[in-house]
């Protein structure tokens, strides 16, 4: 079986890169004894050594095959390429879900293209190794599949967003109920009151559930490009919208607004915008 669905000739780096990672992100998930680095100088930001050694997998896969390109990665920094091509790594997205053994978290690729007239994420992919199930796309096709799997469901399926176009039919989804600043998480909180289920902690897994149809809204703020990146082709890919919170491009992320469809995109974008606005409600 071939994973390789879309028409890009990096896909298969893609696969590659999730193979890579796979053993190292699993060396210590759920393990009692695992231990944490804090990175944030203030409050807590998590770091552990599969953080590490599965940026380090992937690294030695581009080394291999893609030497010119250039390589943001959360825990090793950026490294210079001379190709116009950039590798964004997250190793593991939702490193305090992997701590308490939750499976949400995931490995995150993504390809940034800067050979034409504006940047854009080629290509992205994410792979949680717990539960096996793969999403990858190109911006114009998306797919899922559990490769490696014998139940069934190893061949890749195309996927689509759900049709929801109203607030008040919306599932909506963010990593954290703070969202932000005070001002962000009381825009967001008054984006959710409106919707029909808002559920928490799901990191990068929210967005590939966005582009399997089973999630309408992903809201968020405070992210980084190696956070958000790789998942735009995906939810891009499989019919959905993802912009910052004031319609431009997310490539370097921010605040953060996924939407199943161009009308409830707009819905949410304006609830946020007011909510933002000094007298708005």
């Amino acid at each position: 079986m071939t994973l390789t669905r879309t028409d890009d000739p990096l896909e298969p780096v893609l696969h590659a890169l999730a193979e890579a990672a796979r053993p190292p992100a699993l060396q210590n998930f759920r393990d009692a004894a695992l231990s944490a680095d804090n990175k944030a100088a203030a409050g807590y930001d998590p770091v552990t050594e599969a953080d590490r050694a599965a940026e380090d997998a992937m690294r030695a896969v581009l080394a291999a095959q893609r030497p010119r390109d250039g390589i943001l990665g959360e825990e090793r920094g950026r490294s210079a390429g001379e190709s116009g091509l950039s590798w964004v790594l997250d190793p593991i997205d939702g490193t305090r879900a992997y701590i308490v053994g939750a499976p949400s978290w995931g490995v995150l690729a993504g390809l940034r293209d800067d050979t034409g007239a504006a940047p854009r994420a080629r290509l992205g992919m994410m792979d949680q190794p717990w539960t096996g199930d793969r999403f990858w796309g190109d911006g114009t096709s998306a797919w899922t599949a559990r490769p490696g799997f014998s139940d069934g469901t190893e061949t890749p399926r195309r996927l689509s967003v759900g049709p929801c176009a109203a607030l008040e039919e919306a599932r909506i989804c963010s990593t954290f109920p703070e969202v932000g600043t005070a001002e962000e998480a009381a825009a967001f909180h008054a984006l959710a009151a409106r919707c029909r289920l808002t559920r928490y902690g799901l990191d990068c897994t929210a967005y590939a559930l966005l582009a399997a149809g089973c999630v309408d809204l992903v809201v968020e703020a405070g992210l980084h490009a190696y956070d958000i990146l790789a998942l735009i082709p995906i939810v891009e890919g499989a019919g959905g919208i993802v912009t910052t919170w004031e319609g431009g491009p997310a490539l370097e992320g921010g605040r953060i607004l996924a939407a199943a469809t161009p009308a409830l995109h707009a819905a949410a974008m304006a609830a946020l915008q007011d909510s933002m606005t000094p007298g708005g409600c």
